[in-house]
Formats: C-alpha cells, structure tokens, sequence
C-alpha cells in the first residue's frame, strides 16, 4: 500500500494487514515514526478526522501540522500539483480531507510521499476500515448482513466497495434518484439496493446510517428532510433486525432526522467505539505509509 485513496484500490490482504495492525498496536504508544511529520490539508472542517490522525502521529512518536484553505496557497489559486510537489520536500506525508475526489487522486500522483484520502465527495476509506475492524471487534466476523439506510453518499460508496472485496452482505435502502455512485463500478451479487427499508434491515447484523444533509448541501436541506424521513433509523424498524444487531454512526449525528435519540444511545449501539477506533486504525495506517 502506497497511498490510501480508495478502499476499492486496495487489495484483500492490504485491508487484513490493516486490521491486524490495529489489533497489535491498539492502546500502545510508541516512538515508530519519531522526526515523522504529517501534513493535514483541511478543505472541510471535522472534528473527528483532525484530533485523531494529530493524535496518532503524536502516540506514534511523530508530529502534525494543520493546514486550512488560508494556511496554504491553494487558497490563492496554487495548484494541487505545486502543492504536492512542494509538501514532498518537506513533510514524510499528506491526509486531505477535500470536497472533489479528483484533488485527491492528483495529490497522490503529483506527490513523491504517502497520501491518505481523508474524506472526499465520493469515498471516506478511513471510515470504512475502522467501521469494519470494530464490527470485527464485537462480532469477530464479517460474515454478516449489513444494511445500510439513507443517502447514498461518500461513506455509503466506500462501503460498497469494501463489500465487494471482503464479500460481506450489504442491502442499501435509499431514496429514488439518491443511489449511490459506487454501484457503478462494481458487479457483485452480496450488494442488493432497494427503496425499502424494512426490507434492507430484515435479519440484519449491522445497521448503519449518515447525515442526510452534508457539507455543501445546505440549500437543499428541507427538501432532504422530507424525502429521506422514511429511512430514519427508529425503534419501529430496528424491530425487522437482527435482535443482537449493532448500530452504527460516523458522526456527527444529527438526532431525530438520520436516527433517534434511543437507538444512538441504546444498548446495540457502538458509535462511540467506532469513533475511538478512527485513532486505533489511523495509527495502523500511518506505520503502514511512513518508514
């Protein structure tokens, strides 16, 4: 593994060294990429994404410098080229988290260092890998079902493409006119897309959702409210799951729309493991990329 753009680029025993590298290196700390420096190209704003990747160069020994659109040229119209090319000289590697994918993939092929796909409009690879590796944690499996309910976004096609590597079940329920745009790159019979819920969440493992509104679809977020409001994630539909089902969230969730109240904090629920392991996995990436 070179760089980490797209879990559909990587092969079944990359994501398995992935996770057994999280699972040996879990909870420690270490000084592995002592002098390591981390360059944070910040496009969206995240809570998640800055504290964990900065605090996993930190328990790995190395350091993280924070670049918003006004700490770097790109701002004024550098290219990602330039960027690239520069940062290489400089820092042992690049995590962006940006609106257009494109940026990405010309980030890694302008740069002469490791560059990790933080986020982009149509993939979150970091997401999945550590959404897997704690269902991994708790079901110690990934022959399951997975349903996934709401927009078919970013972290949904990332999803899609983990399901096509690792052959896991996924049923995608989703708005008309909002599938996702993966579908179009794989052919697999364990993915199935419908327009209903309760038939997506019938006997499933694990339930995941997202945001209906995301960064940049401010203006349309009425209108989604009102589409998407049959695919809430609710007490009346985890009834068709599996009883010992596990719910699952990126965050940030917005109560009451995506999901409610009483299943994001119910007893099934593991979002907040999820989001710890965002560090955990992020710190198996990061040894991974940088020698």
């Amino acid at each position: 593994m070179d760089d980490l753009i797209s879990i559909n680029d990587l092969s079944v025993s990359e994501i398995e060294e992935v996770f057994k590298k999280t699972r040996e290196t879990k909870d420690s700390i270490s000084d592995i990429l002592n002098g390591k420096c981390l360059a944070m190209i910040f496009e969206k704003p995240s809570t998640r994404t800055r504290v964990s990747f900065e605090n996993a160069m930190t328990q790995l020994g190395g350091h993280a410098i924070f670049l918003s659109p006004n700490d770097t040229q790109l701002g004024r119209g550098e290219s990602i080229a330039d960027t690239a090319r520069v940062l290489s000289r400089y820092v042992d590697a690049i995590m962006a988290r940006l609106f257009d994918h494109g940026n990405i993939v010309d980030l890694a092929k302008n740069a002469e260092i490791p560059v990790i796909n933080g986020l982009t409009d149509f993939c979150h690879p970091c997401q999945i890998l550590t959404d897997l590796y704690t269902v991994l944690e708790k079901k110690e499996t990934l022959n399951l079902k997975f349903a996934w309910l709401g927009d078919g976004n970013n972290v949904c096609n990332s999803f899609i493409f983990a399901a096509s590597k690792l052959k896991f079940q996924l049923s995608i329920a989703t708005p008309r006119g909002f599938e996702p745009k993966a579908l179009d790159d794989v052919n697999a019979s364990n993915i199935e897309i419908t327009y209903d819920p309760r038939k997506a969440v019938k006997d499933a493992s694990v339930i995941i959702t997202d945001t209906w509104v995301s960064m940049g679809q401010e203006e349309e977020k009425e209108k989604r409210l009102e589409i998407f409001k049959p695919f809430q994630v609710n007490q009346e539909l985890i009834r068709f799951a599996d009883p010992n089902y596990l719910f699952m969230h990126c965050l940030p969730a917005y109560r009451g729309y995506e999901v409610t109240t009483g299943v994001i904090d119910g007893p099934n629920s593991i979002v907040w493991d999820e989001a710890e392991n965002r560090l955990h996995v992020q710190k198996a990436i990061l040894t991974q990329l940088i020698h």
